[in-house]
């Protein structure tokens, strides 16, 4: 269903950032559009081979991902009933946040060198894409912003949330290029998102947690033990109630304000509890992918993913 097809009362009650959590904080959703993109993959059978997913678990993310319309159901023949499942421009506007989550696995995470590789073919220059921002042109991180949080609907953000199911490897998934374990644990439920994107907006503390997202205190420890543990979060020597971003979870920035543009692009007529203004030059910010190489944009026309096969032993 779209939402901006829906009536008025409907769409005052989807909170884009919570939808977009649910339908993109998902491995399996993540491997499916990794491997759209990597590989042209548009068929049921040949993500059933690359992805080891049971049937019926495929179906089910095939089928969320097309009522959402990022991808469209196209007859493979006239009167056939099976069908080729295509990206759609919406579907086409999650490529920056798989560059993103490539690139932080790659520089971040042990499985990194089966990460696949971004090659900006303006220059030729391979590796991770830098963030700038598309008003000004100018390089940005998580210290040049300012996150504006809505207080009153921050906290739907979380509300209904569930434990998602794959959360973890899939029976018998693929290698190591689509698993995208690492960060699950930052996007992976609407709790660890959330506080993840506060602690990205400048949030410290265990109460300012607490009140933000009116969450228990025993799942607000759990999640932040969770973060700590995969060092996206630390807690400083000598304080037991501060948790601070660790440069791995500094270095999640653009994974996260790619989902938040997307949110805005997925639901444009909703507004959203979160903003991310540019600092320098005023403006929200309009992320863009640049090439470390050159400092050109990168996006699909400018660059290409190339997927990683590992070499068998001789």
């Amino acid at each position: 269903m779209d939402p901006n097809n829906t009536p008025d009362e409907t769409r005052a009650a989807v909170n884009p950032v919570a939808a977009t959590l649910d339908l993109l904080g998902d491995r399996l959703t993540l491997a499916l559009l990794g491997h759209a993109f990597v590989s042209g993959t548009t068929r049921f059978t040949r993500w059933l081979e690359l992805t080891g997913a049971p049937p019926s678990v495929l179906t089910d993310r095939l089928n969320s991902l097309a009522e959402a319309g990022v991808l469209e159901r196209s007859p493979q023949s006239a009167g056939s009933d099976r069908h080729d499942y295509l990206l759609t421009e919406l579907g086409n506007a999650t490529w920056p946040i798989l560059v993103c989550i490539w690139g932080w696995q790659r520089e971040w995470t042990p499985e990194g060198a089966w990460q696949p590789d971004l090659v900006h073919t303006a220059c030729g220059h391979r590796g991770p894409a830098t963030i700038r921002c598309g008003a000004c042109g100018t390089a940005v991180t998580g210290a040049d912003t300012d996150i504006e949080m809505d207080a009153e609907a921050i906290w739907t953000v979380t509300s209904g949330a569930r434990r998602r199911s794959s959360r973890g490897p899939a029976r018998g998934a693929a290698g190591a290029d689509m698993q995208f374990n690492a960060v699950m644990e930052a996007i992976g439920d609407r709790w660890s998102g959330a506080i993840t994107g506060l602690a990205l907006a400048g949030t410290r503390r265990f109460g300012r947690f607490r009140s933000a997202l009116d969450i228990s205190p025993t799942t607000l420890t759990d999640r932040l033990a969770r973060l700590c543990a995969v060092e996206i979060l630390e807690r400083p020597a000598g304080s037991e109630r501060e948790y601070r971003l660790t440069p791995r979870g500094r270095a999640l920035f653009g994974v996260f304000v790619f989902l938040i543009r997307w949110s805005m692009q997925a639901f444009p007529q909703v507004p959203g509890p979160l903003q991310v203004l540019h600092r320098d030059c005023g403006n929200l910010l309009r992320p863009e992918l640049q090439c470390r190489g050159c400092d050109g944009p990168v996006n699909r026309e400018s660059a290409r993913i190339e997927s990683i096969v590992p070499r068998p032993h001789a």
